[in-house]
């Protein structure tokens, strides 16, 4: 199998959305460029609520998490930065979580 090109996306992992509290569908998909990480949903459809982030997290909880800032639409294809020197493999979990309630709304786990 050829490698990718340095200079070429690569895809670092993925996982489908589950329904927590709230009914979810799509993929999360980590891909990597130039050394540049972002963190795309694909096919993603979810219900709107007040005060929706999403987060890169080590579990379910929202304990620990990397804040990827407010969710950018509740349906299509959508990207999000990465910051620079986050460990994803420890960050493996992708939350869409309603601060105001501290409710997981949906969960996609990446592998």
């Amino acid at each position: 199998m050829d490698e990718p090109k340095p200079d070429m996306p690569r895809l670092v992992a993925s996982g489908d959305f589950l329904p927590k509290a709230h009914v979810v569908e799509g993929k999360a998909i980590l891909i990597e460029n130039g050394g540049e990480r972002t963190l795309r949903f694909e096919d993603f459809e979810t219900v709107n609520g007040p005060d929706l982030f999403i987060y890169l997290a080590t579990d379910e909880t929202g304990s620990d998490f990397v804040d990827l800032g407010r969710i950018k639409a509740t349906k299509g294809n959508i990207n999000y930065d990465v910051p620079l020197g986050t460990d994803t493999d420890k960050y493996n979990k992708v939350l869409v979580w309603c601060r105001a309630f501290r409710v997981l709304f949906s969960l996609a786990e990446l592998e």
